[in-house]
C-alpha cells in the first residue's frame, strides 16, 4: 500500500464519519424522527457504556469469569451497590477503586 492510499483513506473514512455523524446536526431541523426512534435513542449512551465496561468487569485473562474471586466484578458491583443508595458519582469511582484495590490485594 502506497502512501497515496493510505492518506486517500484516511480522508474518505474521516468524510465518511463526518457525514454519518455531522447529519444529525446539519439536517436536525429538516428531518423529523418518529417518537418511538428518539426514545430509543435515549438508552444509547447507557447501552455503549455497557458494551465497554461489562466486558472489562468479566474478562480475566482473555476468559469469562463470573465468580466471587474476581475483583474487578465484585468492585463493578460494589460500586454499583454504593450508586444506587447515594447518587454521587465521585463516591462512586472512589469506592470502586478502593474495593477494587483491596479486592486484588486479598483475593
Amino acid at each position: 500500500m502506497s502512501d497515496l492510499d493510505t492518506w486517500l483513506a484516511i480522508g474518505l473514512l474521516t468524510l465518511a464519519t463526518l457525514i454519518t455523524r455531522g447529519s444529525f446536526f446539519l439536517l436536525g431541523h429538516a428531518v423529523k424522527m418518529p417518537p418511538k426512534v428518539q426514545h430509543a435513542l435515549r438508552y444509547a449512551p447507557a447501552a455503549a457504556l455497557a458494551a465497554i465496561v461489562v466486558p472489562d468487569l468479566v474478562l480475566v485473562n482473555g476468559a469469562i469469569q463470573v465468580s466471587w474471586m474476581n475483583p474487578k466484578l465484585m468492585a463493578g458491583i460494589a460500586a454499583t451497590l454504593f450508586f444506587l443508595y447515594k447518587r454521587h458519582m465521585l463516591g462512586t469511582i472512589i469506592v470502586g477503586m478502593a474495593a477494587y484495590s483491596l479486592l486484588r490485594v486479598i483475593l
